[in-house]
């Protein structure tokens, strides 16, 4: 359920729903939403969306503290959750029937008194986001104009994603949210209840007293496994959790993501304090089973080059993204795609802000249908035409040379968003990289099949039935 929405001006009271609207058609669209959200939550769920949410969903394990309450139990509809009216016609509003189950299981602890800590793992596409994202609204008082609820992510892409679900999501209320990123302009004293941003730029914020950290009840790290490794935003995090309201102040402390290596999810524990409660997925659930993954044999690298090329001559619908592992890859790759006649867009951290905000822009509205990226883009974003992933590189941990098993799976993810089949192609050119896909085939236990060259004419009509 991570859903895109209106962007909002940064540091602005959100406005009402309806604001700009003539009183009698204010009334109307209300009467409209009431009755959606009466038929809403006595259907039965329909073929489409929500049930493509439901049908490929893993199954979790939930651990918790000797010291909560044994009252926590999941639930099946969004109205058996305490959620103030306004913010549950949100979630209606957004189009949403049922909670996910992710959402089942992680909302009663969220949201529910006194709150709990919680470190929470589901498969790419399931609906985390929504789960946070509801659950900071819920802890929120907008009558204090103070920030209440902040959320870390680790890339500017992501957190925007981020703000527009809570943005959509909290239309209807009057709680103000705020995004914090590299060169957006803030203003100096922030009063936005809900911050979401990359964690440099909020340090620094607080840091200079910008934000105040006092009245903060509910603090979310998003990708977790990247904000808590000792190669990632591991020390950065640990400052913003230093900067947190003590023991005894009711902060509540949640983690996000689809994977946690086992040095991580140490470290996790550590990170979150008691009372908390732990959602895990078992190994072999991680893979995304309506994702089908191939591979393409290159006899050396003009061969990969020249193969990737011939395969955009053949597809002609839905979209696409190409990761690479560097940055000089992704700008001679696109540069190379480019004189070959194809039209391709280019993303990565060395372009300015501005660029790469209206890049992904471009690529969430449809107006460019390939995208040569690094890993920036290979975690949470939400594009849900995105069919088909190609990995230019098998993804590696820094340094060591062996496949990276969480960025592979992130990669992947990016198709077969909300449980729609998708397809996933490795391209492999060496003995390197014909063993990083084994490790990586066997690390899942599920079979990444050879995509026969001669076949290739036959992708398009692969991803025109998946569409």
């Amino acid at each position: 359920m991570e859903e895109q929405g209106e962007k909002q001006p940064q540091g602005e009271k959100q406005p009402q729903a309806a604001e700009s609207k003539k009183w009698g058609d204010e009334v109307e669209e209300e009467a409209k939403l009431e009755e959606q959200m009466k038929k809403l939550s006595t259907q039965e769920p329909e073929d489409g969306e929500d049930e493509l949410l439901h049908a490929n969903e893993a199954k979790i394990t939930v651990t918790k503290s000797s010291a909560l309450p044994s009252l926590y139990s999941a639930v099946k509809k969004f109205e058996e959750l305490p959620l103030k009216p306004d913010l549950l016609k949100g979630v209606f509003g957004m189009g949403f029937n049922r909670p996910s189950k992710i959402q089942e299981v992680s909302l009663p602890i969220i949201i529910n008194d006194p709150p709990s800590n919680l470190i929470a793992q589901a498969q790419s596409g399931t609906g985390k986001t929504a789960a946070f994202t509801l659950g900071m609204l819920s802890r929120v008082d907008p009558t204090k104009k103070t920030p209440q609820a902040i959320c870390v992510s680790p890339t500017r892409e992501l957190a925007r994603q981020i703000f527009d679900v809570v943005t959509k999501m909290g239309q209807f209320t009057t709680i103000e949210t705020l995004l914090v990123v590299a060169e957006e302009k803030l203003p100096r004293k922030i009063e936005s209840q809900v911050i979401i941003g990359t964690p440099g730029k909020i340090q620094d914020l607080i840091t200079r007293r910008s934000i105040e950290i006092k009245g903060i009840k509910i603090f979310v790290l998003d990708e977790a496994d990247v904000m808590l490794d000792k190669q990632g935003m591991k020390a950065q995090s640990l400052r913003l959790k230093a900067c947190l309201p003590g023991k005894g102040t009711g902060c509540q402390i949640l983690l996000f993501s689809a994977t946690y290596n086992e040095e991580v999810e140490r470290f996790a524990e550590e990170f979150v304090p008691e009372p908390r409660c732990a959602i895990r997925l078992e190994r072999k659930e991680l893979s995304l089973d309506k994702i089908a993954q191939f591979y393409i044999e290159c006899d050396n690298e003009p061969a990969r080059f020249n193969i990737l090329s011939d395969l955009y001559c053949y597809l002609t619908i839905s979209q696409s993204i190409i990761f690479v592992e560097r940055r000089d890859t992704a700008n001679n790759l696109a540069r190379r795609m480019h004189e070959a006649g194809h039209t391709v867009s280019l993303l990565h951290g060395d372009l300015k802000a501005d660029e790469r905000d209206k890049i992904i822009d471009d690529f969430r509205a449809g107006k460019t249908k390939v995208l040569i990226t690094t890993n920036v883009l290979a975690r949470g974003i939400d594009i849900q035409q995105v069919s088909l992933v190609i990995n230019y590189d098998i993804p590696l941990v820094m340094g060591r040379g062996e496949p990276d098993y969480s960025t592979y799976l992130h990669r992947i993810g990016r198709s077969g968003r909300f449980g729609r089949s998708g397809i996933a192609i490795n391209f492999v050119h060496d003995m390197n990289s014909k063993r990083q896909l084994q490790q990586i085939e066997a690390y899942f236990s599920r079979e990444i099949k050879r995509f026969p060259l001669e076949e290739i004419d036959k992708l398009d009509g692969m991803l025109r039935e998946i569409m």
